[in-house]
């Protein structure tokens, strides 16, 4: 029987992520020692970032599936040690690089992140519904997916997607929970018994950026807003901290509604935000005898949709229609999205067409750093 050697331990460990950052554990400083006795047994040691880190469980989950996998290993131990001050500032250092002042990562040139802001003219429009099924359906495609929900008044994203874990803070940098894939953060994570958030504008604004800046988002592919309703300060807030953050407006096929949805597209106008398109929700419930009901009217986000397009010059397309679902709601009650629990239901298949719509990228990537590590001469 040949004799297991540090370096392929090290090396199975190197295929093990922390599910918060997205890294190997190898490369952040998250392995404390290894040890290797004589009949193969193998024990290591993991460093977590503080004493009750969420992670805990699947971090050392996936460290006993990796050293399980090395061929002819005995048996296999994981414990866990603390991170002092030091090792958490190196940590963060090694995560987020050595920057004295935290920056938008979304905000840079160079960002390859798909920003989406989902915005409505009046609330009731199951806006944060739409947001929570769009995120959730994205990270079941594999991408890397975060929610920040911005609507402050109205915080309802981690009910929505059964988040019950705070956000935890490394050094100066907040760690975000995750559900069901998806890495989000609210204010909802920091207020205690439903208690009202009583702000104005400048508040408004720092919270935001906060967010954006302090909270560790890793490599995100896709990342969405879930804005409050109307053109207030945080729509404005979000426009200039994320200049390149694209629209999504919801609205229902009610025509009341689509002119006031109509008005939440136009501020693309001021801000020069492009509209990703619009969607709409509650389009119609469909009766046991295959019939539709269209219990809001029709033809609310056709509306929204023609006339953004001929205020702003560009096509803003209609992204889909999603049918009134009992189990939307519930499923928004209970946590868990009707993409993830009931995806060939109507809405289910209408949040995942739409979410595949939202995939492909239509800007140009010409003139910009892939990051290939190929400098011109």
């Amino acid at each position: 029987m040949s004799t297991i050697t540090e370096a392929e331990v090290r090396t199975a460990l190197a295929q093990v992520e922390d599910p918060e950052v997205r890294r190997p554990i190898t490369e952040i400083g998250m392995v404390k020692s290894i040890s290797v006795a004589d009949n193969n047994d193998v024990a290591v040691e993991i460093y977590l970032t503080i004493a009750g880190c969420p992670m805990k469980n699947t971090i050392i989950e996936r460290t006993e599936e990796a050293l399980n996998g090395i061929e002819g290993v005995g048996n296999v131990t994981v414990t866990t040690d603390v991170m002092n001050d030091e090792q958490r500032r190196e940590f963060r250092n090694a995560v987020r690089g050595t920057a004295s002042e935290p920056v938008i990562p979304f905000a840079q040139p160079d960002s390859r992140t798909r920003v989406f802001a989902v915005a409505s003219g009046k609330g009731g429009v199951g806006k944060s519904s739409v947001t929570v099924n769009l995120a959730a359906a994205l990270a079941a495609k594999g991408l890397s997916v975060g929610v920040l929900d911005a609507d402050v008044y109205g915080h309802s994203i981690p009910h929505m997607m059964g988040s019950e874990e705070k956000p935890h803070q490394v050094d100066d940098m907040i760690m975000p929970p995750q559900a069901h894939g998806v890495s989000l953060i609210s204010i909802g994570h920091f207020v205690d018994d439903n208690a009202p958030v009583v702000w104005r504008g400048p508040m408004l604004h720092r919270a935001i950026q906060q967010f954006l800046a302090d909270v560790f988002w890793g490599d995100l592919d896709v990342l969405l807003f879930d804005l409050p309703p109307g053109t207030g300060d945080i729509a404005i807030s979000v426009a200039q901290l994320v200049p390149n953050a694209e629209l999504l407006i919801v609205t229902t096929p009610q025509m009341a509604a689509a002119e006031v949805a109509e008005r939440a597209g136009t501020i693309s106008l001021q801000t020069r935000q492009r509209i990703a398109g619009v969607i709409e929700n509650m389009s119609w419930m469909e009766m046991p005898d295959g019939s539709k009901m269209e219990v809001f009217g029709a033809g609310g986000g056709e509306t929204v949709a023609r006339r953004l397009t001929q205020i702003t010059g560009g096509k803003v397309e209609l992204l889909g229609q999603v049918p009134l679902d009992t189990e939307l709601r519930e499923g928004g009650d209970k946590g868990t999205p009707i993409v993830l629990s009931k995806p060939d239901s109507g809405a289910g298949e209408a949040l995942n067409a739409i979410a595949d719509k939202l995939v492909v990228r239509r800007e140009s990537l010409a003139g910009k750093s892939l990051g290939l590590g190929v400098t011109p001469k």
